[in-house]
C-alpha cells in the first residue's frame, strides 16, 4: 500500500523547514530510550497523520510550518502506510517491521495505539517538551564563540552532551550529573582547550568542543577498541586518558573528546566553530610544542561526515558498538581551508 500522493515523503518533508525539523528531532532524542532512527520515524508519523487529517478535512497544511500541530484524537494508519513512510528512502522494511516500530513508539510513551482486529488507530500523546519547539526566537539570536565557564556552562553542556549519547544506551541515569563534574575537572586542569558556542543575548551555550592534550602513556588507548575510550557516557572509576599539563614536551597527541552543536545550528555554525578550533589548537601548541597527532571518536552518526570532510581517517572499529577511531595529523588539520572542506557535505 503506497502513501496517498498528497502525502509522499518528499512532499511531507518540504512542509517543515530543516531547522524546525532538527529542533524537534533534538527534543525527541532527549527522551530516555530514543535513538535517531526512532525519533525520525516518530516525526514522520506525526507529520504524515497531521497532513492526512488536514487533507481529509479539506484544509491542507500550508508550507512552511513553524511548528508541528498535534493531531487530535485517534487517526487510522495501516502498517502498510507506516512501512512506506518509514522505509521509502532506505532498504525496504516489512509491514511487520513498521508495526514493531509503532509498538516501540507506544512503549516509549509517545503515542497510544489501538487495534480492533481490523483497523489500527494512533493517538499522539501530549509532550510538554515539544510545545515550545518553534526555533524562530532562537535562530534570530546572535551567536558567538567563547571560553568554557565551569561555573555557568557545565550543567547545560552536560545535558547537551547527554542527548548525544542516548543512541548508544537507553540508560541515561545520572549521566548529565556525571558529565558536568568531569567537565569541571578538565577545566581545573587545563581550560584552554574547552570552548562553547554561545547565544549573546542570554549567554546560553549551544555547542561545545574539548581539545584534550593527552599524556604519552595514554596514547596506546587510541589503538584499542573504541568503546574502551568512552568515559563521559560510562560509569568507570577512572578516566582511561590522562591529561597532559602545559610544558609537557612528550605530549604529542590531542584528543577531540567532544564536538557537539545543537542540531538547529549545526549546518550554519559548524564552519565557524571548526575555525575557532584551529585557532585554539594553534594557541595550545605554545603549551605543547610537540603536538603531532589528532584523534577523535565519533559518538553520534551526524558528525561522521563532518570528521571525514575535515580529513579524519578511520583507523579501527569496535567489535561491539558502531564506533570508530579517526585520525588526522595536526599539521594537516591546521592547513585546511574549512569553508571549502565543509562545502562538500
Amino acid at each position: 500500500m503506497s502513501l496517498p500522493i498528497a502525502h509522499d515523503l518528499e512532499t511531507l518533508q518540504s512542509l517543515l523547514p530543516r531547522a524546525v525539523y532538527e529542533r524537534y528531532l533534538s527534543l525527541v532524542m532527549a527522551r530516555v530510550g530514543m535513538t535517531r532512527r526512532r525519533a525520525e520515524c516518530f516525526l514522520r508519523l506525526w507529520l504524515y497523520l497531521s497532513a492526512k487529517a488536514a487533507h481529509q478535512q479539506g484544509q491542507p497544511l500550508q508550507s512552511p510550518l513553524t511548528h508541528l500541530p498535534r493531531p487530535q484524537g485517534g487517526l487510522e494508519c495501516s502498517c502498510g502506510e507506516a512501512a512506506d513512510l518509514f522505509y521509502s528512502d532506505r532498504e525496504r522494511g516489512s509491514d511487520r517491521s513498521a508495526g514493531m516500530m509503532i509498538d516501540k513508539l507506544a512503549a516509549l510513551g509517545l503515542i497510544r495505539k489501538t487495534f480492533d482486529g481490523n483497523i489500527t488507530q494512533i493517538e499522539f500523546l501530549e509532550l510538554p517538551e515539544l510545545s515550545s519547539a518553534s526555533v524562530d526566537p532562537v535562530m534570530s539570536a546572535e551567536v558567538v564563540v567563547d571560553d568554557f565557564d565551569p561555573r555557568c556552562d557545565a550543567i547545560p553542556i552536560a545535558n547537551l552532551l547527554a542527548t548525544n549519547y542516548n543512541w548508544l544506551s537507553r540508560n541515561t541515569d545520572a549521566v548529565p550529573y556525571r558529565i558536568a563534574n568531569i567537565l569541571r575537572d578538565w577545566a581545573h586542569q587545563y581550560r584552554q582547550g574547552l570552548r562553547v558556542l554561545r547565544r549573546n543575548d542570554n549567554q546560553n551555550p549551544l555547542g561545545f568542543y574539548a581539545l584534550y592534550p593527552t599524556q604519552r602513556d595514554s596514547e596506546i588507548k587510541f589503538f584499542e577498541p573504541p568503546s574502551q575510550g568512552l568515559h563521559l557516557s560510562q560509569v568507570t572509576a577512572e578516566d582511561p586518558f590522562k591529561m597532559a599539563l602545559p610544558g609537557d614536551q612528550q605530549c604529542r597527541a590531542v584528543f577531540v573528546r567532544s564536538f557537539v552543536i545543537e542540531p538547529t545550528f549545526l549546518s550554519t555554525h559548524r564552519s565557524y566553530f571548526v575555525c575557532d578550533a584551529q585557532q585554539t589548537l594553534q594557541a595550545m601548541q605554545q603549551d605543547f610544542p610537540n603536538l603531532m597527532d589528532m584523534y577523535t571518536l565519533v559518538i553520534h552518526p551526524r558528525y561522521a561526515d563532518l570528521a571525514q570532510a575535515l580529513g579524519f581517517q578511520k583507523t579501527s572499529a569496535d567489535p561491539k558498538l558502531p564506533l570508530q577511531w579517526m585520525y588526522q595529523a595536526v599539521d594537516r588539520f591546521m592547513a585546511i581551508d574549512v569553508s571549502t572542506a565543509l562545502a562538500k557535505i
